[in-house]
């Protein structure tokens, strides 16, 4: 925590606020956050322990080092219900839950949630899930119902839902062959999706073209190592 409290700045603290992040935090660049992975890489112990922390920048950066296979499902539910700003439900939890044998139905079970950031960690696993394991691996028939369910709500669902909804439809797009041409057709069907993304420049990514740049040229991506970043 020292280690972190020394790489903060108030301006990057600022730019986090904008985006959402609740104090406490630092104010931590990524970029600065990776060599210190590096130097606790494998600690498992010390991950768990700076998501307990509630501090921003050491939730996040135990996203970056925990192994996701080895934590428990209780774990993974204090993790979900601690997350406090959408990079921590939209990026850590996923990271972790994904790596989990039973990452789909923990996931399937997280997007049925009336809280918005448990809804968008189940998105976002699964948008992880997709892009990462083996096609044959994968609940083809579910994932499907999901890009159907996806088009009939994705209009009236919660603000940040929509955004980790429309996030899904790339990545079954970029990555699952038997759902490709499903996912751009849904894509097509939503069209431009509306999210508040608070006082910042982020705009949100046009399905449909966001596939085909991802793919290039390709009939889907190669699937990704890993969905950490």
């Amino acid at each position: 925590m020292q280690l972190l409290a020394s790489k903060g700045s108030e301006q990057t603290k600022q730019t986090y606020k904008r985006h959402g992040a609740p104090e406490p935090m630092f104010g931590v660049k990524i970029g600065d956050l990776k060599p210190i992975v590096k130097q606790i890489k494998g600690d498992q112990a010390l991950a768990m322990q700076l998501y307990d922390t509630g501090n921003s920048d050491a939730m996040y950066l135990a996203g970056l080092v925990a192994d996701g296979s080895k934590m428990k499902r209780a774990e993974l539910e204090r993790w979900v219900k601690g997350a406090t700003w959408h990079m921590i439900s939209g990026c850590t939890v996923p990271w972790v839950a994904a790596e989990h044998p039973d990452a789909v139905e923990i996931a399937l079970k997280w997007v049925d949630s009336p809280k918005e950031p448990i809804a968008v960690s189940g998105w976002a696993t699964l948008s992880s899930v997709v892009s990462v394991r083996p096609d044959d691996e994968l609940p083809i028939k579910q994932l499907d119902a999901l890009l159907t369910r996806i088009v009939k709500t994705i209009r009236t669902t919660q603000n940040r839902v929509r955004y980790a909804m429309n996030n899904f439809v790339i990545g079954c797009g970029t990555y699952v062959a038997p759902l490709a041409d499903k996912a751009i057709a849904a894509a097509r069907k939503i069209g431009h999706v509306e999210v508040d993304m608070g006082q910042t420049d982020c705009q949100v990514p046009d399905a449909e073209s966001y596939i085909v740049k991802s793919r290039r040229g390709l009939p889907v991506a190669p699937k990704r190592k890993n969905t950490r970043c």
